[in-house]
């Protein structure tokens, strides 16, 4: 009997709009919760024939429910550098906190948008909620190995070691020195000039190299070169290294190196400029100009001028803070001024984002729907940059969803309505015995 589908498709109505109640409730409850992605329902109608043409079997309704991940909202800034987001496509892989007590190193992965990130009592970044950052772990020099992108195995639990101190040994030297012109030609007194330039060993402590320039003074005219003995103070004052330096004295490079030749040690490369120096704590690499050129050692004039001395490393240091840029690499920055990459973050990317599965805590899990993840460099390929010091807000739209809960308080009623009026026509076939 039509009526008897009437109401049967009354039902389902009740039901349907009482199911897309709740996606409602559940997108305005969390219109204020980081990184949600707002749910809905879609409605599709059941298509039911009579036994005749002329008749007419109400068929209902039936619903789909879907979240809607691929959605993003807005970002914020924030005041912490590990509150992260991704500005655009893409997912920062997170493990539970509970994982790290198992005492192995499989960690279960799941993923997130957005999260606030902070060091726990043992240095672990973490959310308040228990979720884990998890990134690939750089070498003690800042460098990144090569990890395979289809697997989670090499991710590991980013962890800042706050109170530690650690050693910036110097391992590049750059020498801007001007020697006198004068000093090299006949009848000068050829004494040697002395330069002594501090570095930093693998341990943090103070060392020197100790630098002793002899000109060459020829019997007659210029000789334009130089012997550089260079000698180090952790090998207790051995000599590492002696060079002769000749100088171009044409007018088009006057004053510039000619050649450098290695008497002892490492030999000179004209193509970068380099010298590598063995010191008792590994090696240095000591630019002194290429050759022709104005920018290292110099002849000129009558004056030794140490006019360009710099280098790398620091005495030791402790960490500051951490911060992370738009390729996922995160630095520590130390008190003595120099920063080196400790971890890198890559982003997640399914085929469809919408297909994985929603777990608490605005996390999700890839499934057969999702498709295989990648692991890709931040802002590389498909994914978004990396974002530090950010929070991406819900993806609910309150006004979009009051007015969505006017039209299902409206279809809930009118639902209902047909069931009462399916039991008035009921009640008055049974009234036709009467």
């Amino acid at each position: 009997m039509t009526i008897s589908s009437s109401l049967n498709a009354g039902v389902a109505g009740l039901n349907a709009n009482a199911n897309r109640l709740a996606t409602i409730s559940d997108n305005i409850a969390n219109s204020s919760t980081y990184g949600y992605k707002r749910a809905e329902t879609d409605f599709h109608s059941v298509v039911l024939h009579g036994s005749a043409q002329a008749s007419y079997s109400a068929g209902g309704v039936r619903v789909s429910n879907m979240r809607l991940i691929d959605e993003r909202g807005p970002l914020i800034s924030t005041a912490n550098s590990t509150d992260l987001a991704i500005d655009g496509r893409g997912f920062l892989p997170v493990t539970d906190a509970g994982a790290l007590e198992n005492g192995d190193s499989s960690y279960p992965i799941s993923l997130v948008t957005t999260g606030s990130f902070r060091p726990d009592a043992e240095g672990v970044l973490r959310t308040e909620t228990g979720l884990v950052l998890m990134g690939w772990p750089a070498e003690p020099d800042g460098s990144l190995n090569t990890y395979p992108r289809d697997t989670m195995a090499a991710l590991e639990p980013v962890r800042i070691n706050a109170n530690q101190y650690i050693g910036n040994p110097t391992s590049q030297m750059k020498l801007g020195v001007n020697l006198p012109a004068s000093a090299s030609t006949a009848g000068a007194s050829g004494d040697p000039h002395d330069l002594t330039v501090e570095y930093f060993g693998n341990l943090g402590t103070s060392e020197s190299l100790d630098f002793t320039f002899t000109p060459t003074v020829p019997t007659t005219g210029a000789s334009n070169t130089w012997t550089m003995t260079v000698r180090d103070s952790a090998s207790g004052g051995a000599v590492i290294g002696e060079y002769t330096l000749t100088f171009d004295p044409s007018q088009t490079a006057g004053g510039t190196l000619a050649s450098v030749t290695a008497v002892s040690g490492g030999a000179y490369d004209p193509a970068t400029g380099n010298i590598p120096l063995t010191v008792a704590g590994g090696s240095i690499s000591l630019n002194v100009g290429e050759l022709g050129q104005p920018n290292g050692m110099t002849q000129l004039s009558s004056s030794f001028a140490p006019v360009s001395i710099s280098k790398n490393g620091s005495p030791v240091a402790s960490l500051t803070s951490v911060e992370i840029d738009e390729k996922g690499d995160l630095y520590a920055i130390y008190d003595q001024g120099f920063t080196r990459r400790i971890y890198q973050i890559p982003v997640v990317d399914v085929p469809n984002p919408n297909g994985l599965m929603a777990m608490n805590n605005q996390t999700y899990q890839i499934s057969a729907a999702s498709g295989p993840f990648y692991l890709w460099n931040a802002g590389e390929g498909p994914t978004g940059a990396v974002v530090g010091f950010s929070r991406e807000e819900s993806s609910t739209d309150v006004a979009a969803e009051l007015t969505q809960l006017i039209q299902t308080q409206r279809a809930y009623s009118s639902s209902a309505k047909v069931i009462q009026t399916a039991d008035e026509m009921l009640q008055e076939t049974t009234n036709i015995k009467r």
